[in-house]
């Protein structure tokens, strides 16, 4: 479920008015869900109330050890989409959503707007069927960076090998003189979830949560493949 596979809409995202969207108080999946990872899907805006549920159904009432929220907007000519992408790591499993817009439109009643709905998805992986993380860290001015110094961007890249990428280029030999056709070469990468958070858009702090969360997946995983 890769996250730069977004529907087209050209509707703008909404925000909730709360935990319950604005309905009034009553029970919903995503009250189960840990004060901290709440905070961070509301933080994000992205239909919270929405967000929170789907999360809240995928942990199915297991512990969140860690998580991150990553809100995106993304731009397409004259169109402005939204999406967020949230990862929380249990103690058995990665779970994965993903919330956008749709491309289908709602109709609301005879005279009344047309309003642009959302889709929501998730996926939840074994730990130790989690292949790789790739922490891709870009600093500014290397020659003046110290032991801990926070990275300009980051980019944690998580397969599972739900999505396969294939990188083909044209296979060359030693002789630089050779114009002989020597087919392809390629490297297949497993990249189901890539989230890249830069201090210049999400904030300083975003980097640093990204980085931790990918620290606590890592050692959650490091015993968890098996031989």
């Amino acid at each position: 479920m890769p996250t730069s596979r977004s529907p087209r809409s050209s509707g703008p995202a909404g925000r909730s008015s709360g935990p319950s969207g604005g309905r009034g108080a009553r029970d919903a999946p995503g009250d189960s869900l840990s004060p901290e990872l709440r905070r961070a899907v509301e933080h994000a805006g992205y239909y919270p109330a929405l967000v929170a549920d789907v999360v809240a159904v995928a942990l199915g009432g297991e512990e969140a050890r860690a998580h991150l929220v990553h809100q995106e907007t993304t731009f397409d000519g004259e169109e402005v989409r939204r999406h967020v992408t949230v990862v929380v790591l249990t103690p058995t499993r990665l779970v994965v959503a993903h919330a956008d817009d749709g491309t289908d439109l709602v109709e609301e009643g005879a005279g009344a707007p047309r309003s642009h709905a959302a889709a929501a998805s998730t996926e939840a992986v074994p730990l130790s069927q989690v292949r790789s993380v790739v922490l891709s860290h870009v600093v500014q001015r290397p020659d003046r960076y110290r032991g801990g110094d926070p990275a300009a961007e980051l980019t944690v890249t998580i397969g599972w090998g739900s999505v396969q990428r294939l990188d083909l280029e044209p296979a060359t030999c030693a002789d630089p003189q050779c114009d002989a056709d020597h087919g392809y070469s390629g490297a297949l990468s497993s990249d189901d979830v890539v989230l890249r958070v830069s201090a210049a858009a999400d904030g300083a702090d975003a980097v640093a949560r990204a980085l931790r969360f990918a620290a606590v997946l890592s050692a959650a995983t490091a015993g968890s493949r098996p031989a």
